[in-house]
């Protein structure tokens, strides 16, 4: 396989797509990552294995009517797979495995049929443990790279930072042609209404030179400013506290002019209309409830 990813948007070919099944009993307070699913999990409304089959499986089929190929993990017994974005990433011709969290490390040998079918001298994995990143922190565009971090003193202690400076030092060796940008994002342990788990979770790229952005996802004003420079402020829809809580800027692209979207974010699909961007709308709000969309569940593999 020849992989090919130069930014967020092209034309899609292949993808690795997560699945839901198998996908274990409700995490306890304990076992949980983030601090939505905290939330629902004390509600007593965390997501059914049932309805999240249900809902990535709808975007399955809008991958396979848009014939892209779609490859899925091995299932492993009661664990959750449905984040295929936190554990790799392409870039150019080059697959690299993120350094995720411990617990987690299972999800990367369900796709080692996947990764086998790449040519080995294109295949990454940082080798020292200090070097923290995930897919859903890390955005390709065209000669630029951007990369969401956390610069707190309380890195160390706070699990929503995925991310590190040596992370993203990491990235930046790997393409010294390229542009790279890191942006230090908002962490909340505790409200996910102040949490930019990823910079996906708080900013996007969609169709040719537009973007989806919450401002206050980052902590410097600055890397704000940067972004509306870059794109210009009537080509960014900005989104408020609640639509990113329900993650409106975690949409996924399968070209420049097609969107798969989740059905209740009016406000965002109306404006990508208005664009000209086919929406193709699926329900996603109970996977939403694990603080992460439909590009978390996503691992494109290959774009025009």
């Amino acid at each position: 396989m020849k992989l090919n990813i130069q930014n967020e948007t092209s034309r899609l070919r292949a993808v690795i797509l997560g699945t839901a099944k198998s996908n274990g009993a409700t995490p306890t307070l304990q076992e949980a990552y983030d601090p939505k699913s905290i939330e629902h999990i004390k509600a007593g409304t965390y997501p059914t294995e049932k309805d999240m089959i249900h809902e990535i499986e709808s975007v399955a089929a809008v991958l396979k009517k848009y014939d892209v190929a779609v490859y899925r993990p091995e299932i492993i017994e009661d664990y959750n797979q449905i984040f295929a974005r936190d554990i790799g990433l392409v870039i150019e011709d080059k697959f690299i495995k993120a350094n995720i969290l411990p617990d987690r490390e299972k999800e990367i040998d369900a796709i080692k049929h996947v990764i086998a079918k790449i040519d080995a001298d294109h295949v990454y994995k940082a080798a020292s443990e200090d070097i923290h990143f995930e897919g859903g922190d890390i955005m390709v565009h065209n000669d630029y790279i951007f990369i969401g971090t956390y610069l707190g003193d309380d890195y160390s202690d706070c699990i929503v930072a995925r991310t590190n400076m040596e992370g993203v030092a990491y990235i930046a060796s790997l393409f010294p042609h390229k542009k790279v940008k890191a942006f230090d994002l908002n962490k909340s342990m505790t409200d996910p209404r102040d949490n930019a788990l990823h910079l996906d979770c708080c900013f996007q790229p969609v169709g040719h030179d537009k973007a989806i952005i919450h401002k206050e996802g980052f902590r410097n004003p600055e890397e704000y400013e940067f972004l509306v420079d870059l794109f210009g402020f009537d080509n960014l829809f900005h989104i408020d506290k609640k639509e990113m809580y329900y993650m409106n800027s975690n949409i996924f692209s399968i070209a420049e002019d097609v969107v798969i979207s989740e059905r209740n974010f009016n406000r965002l699909n109306d404006w990508l209309r208005k664009n000209k961007i086919t929406v193709e709308e699926v329900p996603y709000a109970e996977i939403a409830k694990q603080e992460g969309l439909l590009r978390c569940s996503t691992l494109p593999l290959i774009r025009d």
